[in-house]
C-alpha cells in the first residue's frame, strides 16, 4: 500500500477538498486525485463522494479513516526514529560501568532534555565498530583505530577524553597500603586483565604499557566478569587489575578493595569517538564540547603512541570541522 496516497487520503477527509490537501502536502491537485484513486482500487471500494463542495467520506471512507491515520502517523514515527536530529543521539560504549558511560551520565544529568541512547555493541573488532558508524545504527561509537590511515573516507576520529589508571588490590596485597604508587612501583607485581581480545585497541595498549615500563600485565584464563575478578583480588595477595579512575565498580563491603592511582608518571588510556565525517548528529556538539570541561591530566603523563590528540584536546571544533554546515 502506498503510505503517500494514505496521507493524501487522510488529508483530504480532514480538510473536506483535494486542492486544500494537496497544497498542504506540496503536491498538485491532480497528484492527490491519482494517489486517491489509485487507492480505491487497491481497496476495491469507493471512500470518497464528489460534491460540489469537495469530498465527502462515504461509509468505508469513515471506516478506512481512523486505521488511515494510525498508519501515518506510525510512518512519521518511524523516520523520525532513523533521522538524524529527530530522534535521539544514539552512542556506543565499551560498557555501561565504564568511564565513557559516566561521562555520557554526567552530561545528561546537566542537560536531561537531551534525547540520548547510549547502546553497547559488544564487539572487540573496532572495525565493527566503525562499519555500524557508517551504516547509521550509531552516532558515534567510543573506539580508537590504532592506524588512523586504516579508517574509510566517510568516518573520522577526534578525540574524546583521557582515563586515567588506577590500580585495584585487595586488603593483603602488598601494594594496598599505599595512598599512591609509581610504575616503577608496579614492576614484578602480577596484573591481571581478563578479557584483551586480540585485534582490539586495548591489547595494543597494553602491549605498549609492558614495553614502556616492563610490566607483568597477562590476560590468562577465560573472563567471568567483573564480579568474579573483584572477588578473586580479594582473596588475593599478590594479584592487582588497572581500571580507569571514572569507571564504576561496585563490590562487597567486606571485599575491602582499595583503588590506587597511579602517578609519575600518570598512566591514561586515550579514548576516542568515532563519528560520521559530514552531517553527523547535531546533538553530538554539546556532548564533545563536555568533555572539553572535564579536568586535564598532569604534565608527566605517558600515553600510547596512537593517542588522537595531546592533552585537553580541541573540544568541538573537530567536530564543527566534520559537519560543515
Amino acid at each position: 500500500m502506498d503510505t503517500e496516497a494514505v496521507r493524501s487520503f487522510v488529508r483530504a477527509a480532514e480538510l473536506g477538498q483535494l486542492r486544500h490537501a494537496a497544497d498542504e502536502l506540496g503536491v498538485t491537485q491532480q497528484a492527490v486525485s491519482k494517489r486517491i484513486a489509485a487507492l480505491e482500487r487497491a481497496l476495491d471500494v469507493r471512500l470518497f463522494n464528489r460534491t460540489a463542495r469537495g469530498v465527502e467520506l462515504t461509509v468505508d471512507g469513515q471506516a478506512f479513516l481512523p486505521h488511515a491515520r494510525n498508519v501515518v502517523a506510525d510512518v512519521d514515527r518511524a523516520v523520525a526514529a532513523i533521522r538524524r536530529g529527530s530522534r535521539a543521539l544514539r552512542i556506543d560504549v565499551l560498557g555501561l560501568r565504564t568511564a565513557q558511560a559516566v561521562v555520557l551520565h554526567d552530561y545528561w544529568r546537566s542537560h536531561p532534555e537531551t534525547a540520548l541512547d547510549v547502546v553497547t555493541l559488544k564487539v572487540d573488532d573496532p572495525r565493527r565498530a566503525v562499519a555500524a558508524v557508517q551504516a547509521g545504527d550509531v552516532d558515534a561509537s567510543f573506539r580508537s583505530v590504532t592506524d588512523p590511515a586504516a579508517l574509510p573516507r566517510e568516518v573520522r576520529m577526534i578525540h574524546a577524553f583521557h582515563s586515567p589508571l588506577e590500580l585495584v588490590v585487595g586488603p593483603r596485597h602488598p601494594l594496598a597500603p599505599a595512598r599512591t604508587v609509581t610504575p616503577a612501583r608496579l614492576r614484578g607485581h602480577r596484573i591481571w586483565v581478563p578479557g584483551i581480545a586480540p585485534g582490539s585497541e586495548w591489547a595494543d595498549f597494553y602491549a605498549q604499557l609492558t614495553t614502556a615500563f616492563d610490566l607483568r600485565v597477562d590476560a590468562a584464563g577465560p573472563n567471568f566478569g567483573n564480579e568474579v575478578l573483584l572477588d578473586i583480588l580479594a582473596d588475593s595477595d599478590d594479584v592487582a587489575t588497572l581500571v580507569g579512575s571514572r569507571d564504576r565498580y561496585v563490590w562487597p563491603t567486606g571485599h575491602d578493595l582499595r583503588r590506587i592511582p597511579i602517578e609519575h608518571p600518570t598512566l591514561a588510556y586515550p579514548l576516542s569517538l568515532i563519528l560520521p565525517r559530514e552531517n553527523p548528529h547535531p546533538g553530538l556538539r554539546a556532548v564533545v564540547n563536555h568533555f572539553a570541561s572535564l579536568a586535564p591530566l598532569p604534565e608527566d603523563t605517558w600515553l600510547p603512541s596512537w593517542a588522537t590528540a595531546p592533552r585537553g584536546g580541541d573540544g568541538g571544533r573537530s567536530l564543527g570541522q566534520a559537519a560543515p554546515r
